[in-house]
């Protein structure tokens, strides 16, 4: 009898919760204040709408960007930079390789154990490390100290079989995720420093030096081999893996791509061209701006409020930075303008990136009949409580409209890319396949946004050019893309290639010499013979 008291009470309790959704919905909706909130999503609907031929447009002005942005410095918002990686891992990579990944406050040390095509990777180890907050505003002798003897440690701990052959020096590839003038493969000066990080000493300094320098004084003998960004190391992770890369994009806090462009290709350089013929190119795509975007009042605003107002206004609408962020502003205007959420507007929806994007993931992907995960999202980040299911209904709808919207502008970035390289058609006889490597958080665990991206692409390709066309998601490119760059780019290539050749030349040259003995041995008989013959005629005569 308990039980069904219980019971009795639930449903009733349920009831009334019931009953007092819809009190609030008919109060809205006879007040106005519904038809207004669902005015606001109509009208963020609208302003967000990428039909295919506006993605085309978008896609166009992104290949006139790259074309402008590779015939001169400072000619487009794509900044197009030469990374000078102009040999890309072939997986016939052998032997013991660093990796350092600096991008954060906190720092990973890689050693990659390389078996060639064979065996391909043996052995991946890392460690990672937190960098002390007093560090990161101290002086660049500090960190860069700081990183080079806990690299000294790891290098230490080198195990059985994880050692370099002897009278060979160790060396790293080194991921650093700050903005650099590169100046070659293994150099490049610090622009500025971000997230978090303010030593004054190491701007404009080659920071490829400076942890040299370091290593030196740590009694660590280490050779950094290549300095790259995250997302070349994708594109070398993912052409390690598949010869058919042929970009990379990465898709998590902030976005940026890179991809490989045939050297005579690139006006700005002026060096002589590489024997690959190659150039990777990191785009910055992030900064890339056209009129084609389809921004709202919310883009506007969070821009105009940022550290960097006027740049970077394609992460702003496509990474995971601001997805949730845009739809906070859209949720705030709604509660402000419609009474969304009753009467006063809840104070922890005024604060700024709140609503982080992992939130609005959460959100998005509720399949629960009562959307129990909204209700709870919205109770523990913006302490917004009794919501009725409706409400819940409409919130979802504006995470898709939103990253709808992030994730078809960056298949249009991808489908611009692959119209610059050519590989928007496929021509008779041909059977070119073209593989793009993604990674990053948004794309790996926003599963509805990588879903979004996946059919736009295939939209934007058609049938017969999309199946000549495959994503594939390369993880880590921050770390053992690095260490592969690094193997690819070992200074100890030109010795073996030259080895190889003067090896080559001795084997030539013996195969030669061999058949010039056996020609003069098969002419010198018969004369020899014939020679005895006409002695032997002449005396019986």
């Amino acid at each position: 009898m308990g039980k069904v008291v219980v019971g009795a009470a639930v449903v009733g309790a349920a009831a009334v919760v019931g009953v007092a959704a819809l009190v609030v919905r008919h109060r809205m909706q006879s007040s106005g204040k519904w038809g207004k909130a669902m005015a606001i999503v109509k009208e963020l609907e609208d302003k967000c709408k990428t039909p295919i031929s506006k993605l085309r447009s978008v896609a166009e002005a992104m290949t006139v960007e790259m074309h402008a942005g590779l015939a001169s410095e400072g000619g487009s918002k794509l900044k197009m930079l030469i990374s000078y990686v102009d040999n890309l891992p072939t997986g016939d990579e052998k032997g013991l390789f660093y990796a350092l990944d600096l991008g954060g406050t906190n720092f990973r040390v890689l050693r990659v154990l390389l078996g060639g095509k064979d065996q391909r990777v043996v052995k991946q180890e890392f460690e990672e490390v937190s960098i002390p907050p007093n560090l990161m505003i101290g002086t660049s002798d500090e960190l860069f100290n700081f990183i080079a003897a806990e690299l000294a440690k790891f290098v230490a701990t080198e195990g059985e079989g994880l050692h370099v052959s002897p009278g060979r020096q160790r060396e790293l590839g080194f991921t650093f995720s700050f903005p650099v003038k590169q100046t070659s493969l293994a150099s490049g000066n610090l622009i500025k420093w971000t997230k978090g990080f303010s030593i004054e000493d190491a701007v404009g300094q080659d920071v490829v030096g400076e942890l040299t320098r370091a290593m030196e004084r740590n009694g660590l003998d280490m050779r950094v081999s290549a300095l790259v960004n995250d997302t070349v190391g994708t594109l070398a992770g993912g052409r390690y893996h598949n010869k058919n890369v042929v970009a990379a994009v990465i898709l998590g806090t902030g976005t940026n791509a890179a991809y490989v462009e045939r050297a005579h290709a690139i006006p700005k350089w002026h060096g002589l061209l590489p024997k690959s013929g190659e150039m990777v190119i990191n785009m910055e795509w992030g900064n890339f701006r056209s009129s084609h975007l389809p921004l709202t009042e919310y883009d506007v605003a969070l821009d105009a409020e940022s550290l960097n107002p006027g740049e970077q206004i394609f992460e702003k609408i496509i990474s995971g930075m601001y997805l949730g962020e845009i739809v906070r502003r859209v949720l705030l205007k709604m509660a402000e303008e419609a009474e969304f959420f009753g009467d006063v507007v809840p104070p922890k929806l005024k604060i700024p990136f709140v609503l982080r994007t992992p939130h609005m993931s959460a959100i998005h992907h509720d399949n629960s009949p009562d959307l129990k995960v909204v209700a709870s999202k919205l109770k523990d980040i913006l302490e917004i409580s009794n919501t009725n299911l409706i409400t819940r209904k409409v919130i979802i709808e504006i995470c898709d409209i939103v990253a709808s919207r992030g994730a078809r502008l960056s298949a249009a970035g991808i489908f611009g890319i692959i119209k610059k390289l050519g590989r928007d058609t496929v021509r008779e006889g041909e059977k070119q396949k073209s593989v793009i490597a993604l990674d990053g958080g948004l794309f790996e665990h926003y599963t509805k946004f990588s879903a979004h991206l996946g059919t736009t692409l295939d939209e934007l390709l058609g049938a017969e050019v999309s199946d000549s066309i495959t994503i594939v998601h390369s993880n880590d490119g921050s770390g053992i893309g690095a260490a592969l760059l690094a193997a690819s780019h070992s200074q100890y290539l030109e010795v073996e290639e030259s080895i190889f050749r003067a090896l080559q030349a001795v084997v030539l040259m013996t195969i030669n010499l061999t058949m010039a003995i056996f020609m003069a041995f098969h002419v010198a008989v018969p004369v020899f013979v014939l020679g005895k013959a006409c002695i032997s005629s002449t005396i019986s005569s």
